[in-house]
């Protein structure tokens, strides 16, 4: 899943994001536009194509995508969402407070994915009054999508791995660049055992197992607010907490990534080390010397009989 965080870091995506707002203000001039990303979680408005007096959304507001239009835009078929008249709606109940405590009348909403098929978010044209939507405008705002998606697509691959889709060491290396007082902690994984695969089974399987290891941790990381996982290259991997948690919770983490890497129904015998350092805001910058005492302690877990963790 691309996340708010991810995209912030594209280059020069803020004005990229004006220049799409400002050709889709060409196609509908009365409308207030407005460009957002959208999670299982939230909605979020990156930006408006201007200040709006009558219409009550603001730059940076959190919606609730239940809550939403946009949470019912069909990214699957790639379709708009088009209500002229929302008053004339019999199927929006749900949505009427919110709609009129934000006074939107009518809704047009373009679905924006990556090329691969991943959700971003919406690119939307509403107003306090009832509007026509005219086909032909409708496929010019399209094609502006279109544009803006292959943008996406480009930066996306740019941070990730290519064979496991986690993010790579240069996402890794611009989180600890743009936040350089942030505290946290990292996991240094390494796999224990994966060298046989390749020569005992060959480097499909390998790769088979990388990715499977990759959609593991994925699904921990997503549990927890702020955390991602890196494949470093070969068989390590990063797993990066965007806070400092307090040691029986990195212990209780580490736990459950053990246990989920040492279970394999085809009978692979592998298994995961893992080096764990938790840094204050004197050491967020400083990713290499971060890794170097990961590294450290991937070492130790590796002496004391693989299969465990250490702190550094």
């Amino acid at each position: 899943m691309t996340t708010l965080q991810e995209v912030q870091m594209y280059k020069n995506f803020n004005e990229l994001v004006h220049d799409v707002l400002e050709l889709a203000k060409e196609v509908f001039p009365n409308q207030l536009l407005y460009l957002s990303s959208i999670s299982e979680m939230e909605q979020v408005i990156l930006e408006l194509s201007q200040e709006s007096s009558t219409i009550g959304l603001t730059k940076g507001m959190e919606l609730d995508p239940d809550e939403s239009l946009c949470g019912l835009v069909d990214f699957q078929k790639n379709r708009p969402l088009v209500y002229e008249d929302i008053q004339k709606e019999r199927d929006l109940d749900r949505f009427q407070q919110t709609l009129q405590e934000l006074n939107i009348r009518s809704y047009l909403g373009i679905p924006i994915s990556l090329v691969s098929g991943e959700k971003f978010g919406t690119l939307c044209a509403v107003s306090d009054k009832a509007q026509h939507f005219d086909e032909k405008s409708i496929q010019l705002l399209q094609k502006i999508v279109r544009l803006f998606s292959y943008y996406l697509d480009l930066e996306h691959l740019a941070y990730r791995d290519m064979l496991t889709g986690l993010y790579n060491r240069r996402y890794l290396t611009q989180v600890f660049a743009e936040r350089p007082a942030e505290e946290g902690a990292l996991f240094f994984l390494d796999l224990d055992g994966f060298k046989k695969i390749n020569d005992v089974y060959g480097h499909e399987q390998g790769d088979f197992v990388l990715k499977e290891v990759a959609l593991r941790l994925q699904k921990i990381v997503s549990e927890i607010p702020g955390a991602f996982a890196v494949r470093l290259g070969g068989d390590e991997f990063i797993v990066h907490f965007s806070e400092l948690l307090c040691r029986k919770d990195l212990e209780s983490y580490a736990e459950r990534i053990l246990s989920d890497l040492n279970i394999w129904k085809e009978g692979y015998a592998i298994s995961a080390s893992i080096g764990i350092v938790p840094y204050g805001s004197d050491q967020a910058g400083e990713l290499n010397n971060v890794l170097k005492q990961a590294d450290a302690a991937l070492y130790q877990a590796k002496t004391a009989g693989k299969n465990t963790y250490t702190f550094f």
